[in-house]
């Protein structure tokens, strides 16, 4: 897998706050997402398949810490059913992001049983890719699927920020052309299916995640809440600009007030509003995130971390730590124990 450092190249349906794209790219580098595709299959209706929330160990997938899943149909059409009910229908060019990877199933026709996805996938061609085929031998659907690893915490706001299920109509004419190249270029290497190919669709796999977020963000109706509907905010979007860039640096919320233009109070009213915290709150959060990032990616003492991101103590910094995540900074970057999510 590839640690991805997101582009933003394309066009969206509507311009982006200057806040906005700054923001959500050094997000997604402190979350140190990665992509895989991990499946290729053929079925055939009537199938029904149920996919659960955990693997079996002896998978990749089950040894991740926080992943979401794309489905993506390269032909055919199925339906699609979130653990929490939500049903959508999905056909050839369609791109299914489930952010948070519960159990969930997908069928065409009207299937007697739903099969146990584990039960009936293969060792595929490309090293680290399953493949299956597997239905009633009536109308065909190609899917292929891939998931993204981050290292997200509970207070990192970019996945919960997400509906349950996401889905992007790449044969759409308004979709980016860069979308749509990306998904055009996954099909042709699954099929391919030669040396080297894993790499690559990884790669594809965090281009596609951010090209999705961003058509989000940009298709968001007003009033909406949450930490992207805070990137197009006037005021709460200066504001975690100055945050993301000046993680260190000593922030009262009367400081961060008057950066922004604003008063203390109507900042802390659109910070609930749209976050549901306080700034402070907030900026708190970010240095933890930041933190944890340098912890598990390399030696830097836990002493020098803690004044970078802003703690005048190691003492007070490992408080805050364990508060957020339930372990010590020691125990963080060992990997002694998981955050749940």
């Amino acid at each position: 897998m590839t640690e991805t450092t997101p582009s933003f190249a394309g066009t969206p349906d509507r311009p982006a706050t200057a806040a906005g794209p700054d923001v959500l790219s050094e997000m997604l580098r402190a979350v140190r997402l990665t992509g895989s595709a991990f499946f290729g299959g053929c079925f055939t209706a009537p199938f029904g398949v149920v996919s659960p929330k955990r693997w079996d160990e002896s998978t990749a997938l089950a040894r991740l810490r926080h992943i979401s899943v794309f489905h993506l149909v390269a032909s055919g059409r199925c339906t699609f059913e979130h653990a929490n009910g939500e049903r959508r229908e999905i056909a050839t060019g369609d791109l299914l992001l489930l952010p948070f990877t519960g159990e969930h199933r997908f069928w065409s026709g009207n299937p007697t049983e739903f099969a146990f996805a584990p039960d009936i996938v293969r060792p595929g061609p490309i090293e680290g890719m399953l493949t299956v085929n597997h239905g009633g031998g009536g109308e065909e659907t190609r899917l292929i699927c891939g998931y993204l690893e981050s290292s997200e915490f509970l207070f990192t706001p970019v996945f919960r920020s997400l509906p349950e299920m996401l889905v992007e109509q790449t044969g759409d004419e308004k979709v980016s052309a860069l979308m749509a190249s990306i998904v055009r270029e996954v099909i042709a290497l699954v099929d391919a299916a030669t040396p080297g190919s894993q790499m690559i669709l990884g790669r594809m796999m965090e281009l596609l995640f951010v090209e999705v977020l961003r058509r989000h963000i940009n298709r968001l109706p007003a009033g909406s809440k949450g930490w992207f509907a805070a990137l197009n905010d006037a005021i709460v979007g200066r504001a975690l600009t100055l945050v993301h860039a000046e993680p260190a640096r000593k922030w009262t919320a009367d400081d961060l007030a008057r950066e922004v233009g604003s008063s203390r109070t109507v900042l802390a009213d659109r910070f609930k509003a749209l976050l549901g915290r306080p700034p402070i709150d907030y900026v708190t959060s970010w240095r933890l995130q930041l933190a944890a990032d340098r912890l598990r990616g390399g030696n830097d003492s836990i002493a020098g971390i803690a004044a970078d991101v802003g703690y005048e103590s190691e003492a007070a910094f490992n408080r805050a730590f364990k508060r957020e995540t339930g372990l010590t900074p020691g125990r963080w970057r060992t990997g002694d124990g998981a955050v749940a999510h």
